[in-house]
């Protein structure tokens, strides 16, 4: 199975954790380091990091992770909760779904002369299979949900649109919840957007730069062992 940036990341994670404790020599951390972001797929990450505890684990698989809040936590804690909400309605007004709630298993959205918003990027979902359906008259629905989760749009647009757009690319994780979302715009929009949370986004920034902080950190490191070498030679 193809790895994805967060596995390939969590794996760095791992390592670092254990060069930190005395684990590993820095030599053979730099080693795994360096395979890990050349890795394309699973069987490529778990071995290196096979012998080596997840932190606060005792076991390390790939797709570990500590448990977090909101997108970032582990699918598997984001589903079977029971749900907050079934359904939204608008009429000459709006209404919003987003933050930390449980969509239900069926979900209806309403919105005439006016608007609604779901944003799945922080929700829980009540079943692993969830319908949410969307109807509008003269108006419009957003909903933002986040590049893993596994996404089918089937609604229909008479004289406006239902459809789907990417701001962020992602590919849908097989552990993720499979949502179908279906309607009917009339003379209105539903529009399906795959975006991270700002959050996320800049926890990925954060995770970037520590990379980049750690590469000039092995530079450095591999020039002053060869300038210690050519000292030696001489």
């Amino acid at each position: 199975m193809r790895a994805s940036d967060a596995e390939r990341e969590r794996v760095a994670e791992i390592l670092r954790e254990a060069v930190a404790e005395g684990r590993l020599e820095m030599d053979e951390f730099e080693q795994r380091l360096d395979a890990t972001y050349k890795a394309r797929t699973h069987g490529e990450l778990e071995p290196l990091v096979r012998d080596l505890p997840a932190p606060g684990a005792t076991v390390a698989p790939v797709g570990a992770a500590p448990a977090r809040t909101g997108s970032q936590k582990r699918w598997a804690d984001r589903i079977g909760k029971p749900a907050t909400s079934g359904g939204a309605f608008a009429f000459w007004g709006g209404f919003g779904r987003r933050g930390n709630w449980t969509v239900g298993r069926k979900f209806t959205a309403f919105a005439m002369w006016g608007g609604g918003e779901i944003d799945l990027r922080e929700a829980n979902f009540e079943d692993r299979e969830v319908v949410i359906r969307c109807f509008t008259i003269m108006g419009g629905m957003q909903v933002t949900v986040p590049p893993e989760l596994n996404v089918e749009v089937r609604g229909i647009g008479i004289m406006g649109g239902f459809g789907e757009r990417s701001k962020d690319d992602g590919v849908p994780s097989p552990d993720a919840p499979r949502v179908r979302i279906t309607g009917l715009a009339l003379m209105g929009g539903v529009g399906v957007e795959r975006k991270r949370s700002k959050a996320e986004r800049q926890r990925l920034r954060d995770v970037e730069r520590e990379r980049l902080r750690e590469l000039d950190r092995e530079r450095g490191r591999g020039r002053g062992r060869l300038e210690k070498g050519e000292q030696d030679g001489r």
